[in-house]
């Protein structure tokens, strides 16, 4: 199965969510599907079996728990796949990235301007974009 095929289902994409932190027994998994999407438990045990199938997952047995894991090397074969595609987003998103520093950095001249003089400027958090917004 492609994996893009196996990524194709919400319930496993989901599923692959709950687990991307760290193993979580199949029990919590089964309960959060169960709630969000009202399928049975069977249901979804089918969907973590496809995952295991697939490579998409691991399981550990620790007791009577299973504990499932991402495993991270079916989703490199999807992410190889849309590297033909990312050129339709990435600049996109560049732009995008672009305009909010622009924007950051428009809201930070107007609170400058109301600021009394000799008040020191409020502290804000750690911003880790280095995007120039006169570099076009």
């Amino acid at each position: 199965m492609h994996a893009l095929d196996v990524l194709g289902d919400p319930v496993r994409r989901r599923i692959l969510e709950l687990i991307a932190d760290g193993e979580a027994p199949a029990g919590d998994v089964g309960r959060v599907i169960q709630a969000e999407f009202g399928i049975s438990q069977p249901a979804v045990s089918q969907h973590l079996r496809v995952l295991r199938e697939s490579g998409f997952v691991t399981v550990r047995p620790e007791g009577a728990r299973r504990l499932y894991a991402v495993d991270p090397a079916p989703l490199a074969q999807a992410d190889a796949w849309f590297d033909a595609f990312r050129r339709f987003w990435e600049p996109r998103l560049d732009a995008l990235g672009t305009e909010l520093a622009r924007g950051r950095l428009a809201q930070r001249k107007a609170a400058e301007k109301q600021r009394p003089a000799g008040a020191s400027p409020p502290a804000r958090p750690d911003d880790d974009t280095s995007i120039d917004p006169h570099d076009d």
